[in-house]
Formats: structure tokens, sequence, C-alpha cells
């Protein structure tokens, strides 16, 4: 039987429930309720302190996740070298770990646009106005759509890392008829 890597596992685990929890969070609780702000001036600026704060803990969760992936993956590496379905799970997470890391690192790139206009006022985080500049627009729009991007994907990667889980257990059935 493998070692156990209870501390490279839950670094992983962990990093990834912050990915993904931080952003839902902040998707619909964050960007929700700066929208409510009566002056809409202040909605674009409540969001972008919100995230400004979050950002550093997001950073964290992404390095803690990656240095926890990077681990299981060596901790693993003679099942995925004999495991298909744990090697195209790996795989499967790797490309859905770069999407979800590219789909963060855009979706601060259009928040310190939205900081960089606040002053314009909007309908919502996300939602322009009729009086909006382009670019102000253009990024609202985007963001409207690309802030749910991160939720699913780090979603999938907590499906995909049960499932992992699941491909390292020993199968009873198997374990009885090779006895025989």
């Amino acid at each position: 039987m493998a070692g156990r890597n209870t501390v490279i596992r839950s670094m992983h685990d962990l990093g990834l429930a912050a990915w993904f929890g931080g952003n839902l969070m902040g998707a619909t609780g964050l960007n929700g309720a700066a929208a409510g702000a009566k002056d809409p001036v202040e909605r674009l600026t409540l969001s972008a302190l919100g995230w400004k704060k979050w950002a550093p803990l997001q950073i964290g969760a992404l390095t803690v996740h990656a240095i926890g992936g990077i681990g299981l993956i060596g901790a693993n590496k003679g099942r995925l070298a004999t495991q298909k379905e744990g090697r195209t799970n790996t795989g499967i997470k790797l490309t859905l770990t770069l999407l979800a890391a590219g789909t963060t690192l855009w979706s601060g790139l259009l928040g310190k646009r939205l900081a960089d206009h606040a002053g314009e006022g909007t309908d919502g985080t996300t939602e322009p106005d009729e009086f909006a500049s382009k670019a102000l627009a253009t990024a609202q729009k985007q963001l409207k759509i690309l802030q749910w991007a991160t939720p699913v994907l780090t979603g999938v990667l907590i499906v995909l890392a049960a499932q992992q889980g699941e491909q390292q257990r020993p199968v009873a059935g198997l374990l009885k008829s090779k006895r025989r």
C-alpha cells in the first residue's frame, strides 16, 4: 500500500476549495451587494475594494493548490504510469487548472479596468449604464460572463479530485478474486 500524502493532498484540496469558494462568493455576494449600492459611483468602487482584498488570498490559494497538485503527481507517479484512468483524469485536471488560472487572471485584469472607470457610475458591477464609456461597457460585458467561468472550472476540478480519490481505493471484489 502506498504511503499517506495527507499534507500535499490537503494543500491541493484546501487551495482548490478556497479558489472555488472565494470566486463564487465574489460573483454572487460581493458583486451582488456592490450592485445594490444606492450611489451608482459607489458600485464599482465597492466591488473593486472587495476584490483587491481577496487578491492576495486568491494568489495564496492558487499557490497552495499548485504545490499540492505537483506533490500529488510526484507521489502517485507509479500509479499514473500504470493506470490509464488516473493519467486521463490528471491530464484533464491539468488542462482545466490552466484554464481556470487563465480565467482568474483575465477576470483580475478586467476588474482593474472596472476600478479605473469607477468614477463613471454604473447600473451594476457587471451591467453598464447608458452613459458608460466604451472601455467600461466592454469590460463589464466580458466580466458578466467570465465571473462564472472560474467557479465552474474549479467546481469541475473538485469533482475530478473526488474521482481520483475513488480511483486510488482498492476494489473489494478485485482483492477477493486475487486471493483465490
